[in-house]
């Protein structure tokens, strides 16, 4: 195909806009979302189109100011690797409404989302007068956000309805992956409670210098990668997965950690957890809600991992069998914290306790290395100065 040439600008320069280049784990993508129509005018890196794959969304941007001249898809096509979507004809003398603004991408997505929002009259707070996310938020008019909540109460009041919306690809992707591993792999769960007052009496103690000092929250995540980290080095078999006929033993540790997002559950994987103390593991944990929140995720960062863990408690769940995260031949599951009463030396006494499970693949794991795994992530949380 050749280049497409306006007759108005037949002198400007023609930019292909392309999909991104998929990793070979990624087949293709779907187009969730058209942010530009044919004939718009955009400015440089402009949303044009967000590319939803079986692991993130990936948003396309413009890569010059111009006008859109002429798209090839549409909403629900499915899209290659670097497959031409669209073409844009540069063009300097291009009107904007962002003149003389540094608006953020998560900003000009909210802009372009609500009608009622003029970005020539809201002042960035961000880096060099960059107007961010926060910025619009506050820009939106009561009267948008009262209609809103007001229709929606008046339609629920008096209107019965259903409604069929497609099933995006992240969340069949994740359907087709739990029924599949259930089919191929002899999944069997091993429980055990542990006794979480050593760890809270130093959140409680420590929490605040820890924050001001690092930046970071103390929070119970950290304490279990450690955990986890050290008794994978101990259940070599815990950390492998099967591959045909052959037993594939990883010399590393990389926990994959569960995270719920709009878009569905992600799991991103933090590399190395050997190497990391727990302030490292709590950023980056923190940085992964935030981004997985927004889908700025890559797919690099979610594909991998040698075990995972996932935290159900964090919505008050107390008791649970997660499902293996494929190819991993294991996974941990946390709960609520409750107080409850248990015997410790002959006396009854009130503990908080949480129960944690561990689903495991019984074809490359036996049931006592299980229960020597889960009881020594146990005894590392309730002392927890063994990590010293």
């Amino acid at each position: 195909m050749g280049p497409y040439i306006s007759a108005n600008y037949v002198t400007n320069k023609i930019h292909e806009i392309k999909a991104p280049t998929f990793p070979e784990s990624v087949v293709e993508g779907v187009v969730s979302r058209l942010h530009k129509q044919q004939g718009d005018t955009v400015n440089r890196d402009d949303l044009i189109v967000d590319i939803e794959t079986d692991k993130v969304v990936l948003e396309v941007v413009a890569p010059a100011d111009g006008i859109i001249i002429k798209i090839f898809t549409h909403t629900g096509a499915k899209i290659k690797s670097e497959e031409v979507i669209a073409f844009l004809e540069e063009n300097c003398d291009a009107k904007s409404q962002y003149i003389d603004k540094i608006v953020t991408p998560s900003a000009r997505k909210i802009v372009s989302e609500h009608n009622t929002i003029d970005i020539k009259n809201i002042n960035g707070t961000g880096k060099g007068g960059r107007i961010i996310k926060e910025d619009v938020q506050r820009a939106l008019t009561y009267d948008e956000i009262n209609y809103k909540v007001n229709n929606e109460k008046l339609i629920s009041k008096f209107i019965r309805t259903e409604r069929r919306v497609p099933m995006s690809i992240i969340r069949q992707t994740i359907a087709n992956r739990l029924v599949q591993v259930q089919k191929t792999a002899a999944i069997l769960t091993t429980y055990n409670e542990v006794d979480m007052s050593i760890i809270i009496a130093i959140r409680k103690k420590y929490k605040n210098i820890y924050q001001y000092i690092n930046n970071a929250n103390l929070g119970f995540m950290g304490f279990f990668v450690k955990a986890c980290t050290e008794a994978l080095k101990l259940f070599p078999d815990v950390n492998s997965y099967i591959d045909g006929n052959e037993i594939v033993y990883h010399d590393y540790q990389d926990i994959s950690v569960a995270v719920s997002t709009p878009r569905g559950l992600v799991v991103p994987v933090l590399r190395n957890t050997n190497k990391m103390n727990i302030t490292e593991i709590e950023k980056n944990i923190a940085e992964f809600i935030n981004r997985g929140t927004y889908g700025t995720l890559n797919i690099e960062e979610m594909t991998g991992g040698t075990f995972t863990i996932t935290n159900g408690g964090i919505f008050g769940s107390m008791f649970s069998t997660p499902i293996l995260n494929p190819p991993q031949t294991a996974i941990l599951g946390m709960h609520n914290i409750k107080d409850r009463p248990i015997a410790i030396n002959g006396q009854v006494v009130i503990r908080p306790m949480m129960y944690l499970a561990l689903s495991y693949d019984h074809r490359m794991i036996d049931g006592k290395d299980a229960v020597k795994f889960i009881v020594t992530v146990k005894k590392f949380i309730e002392d927890p100065y063994l990590f010293f």
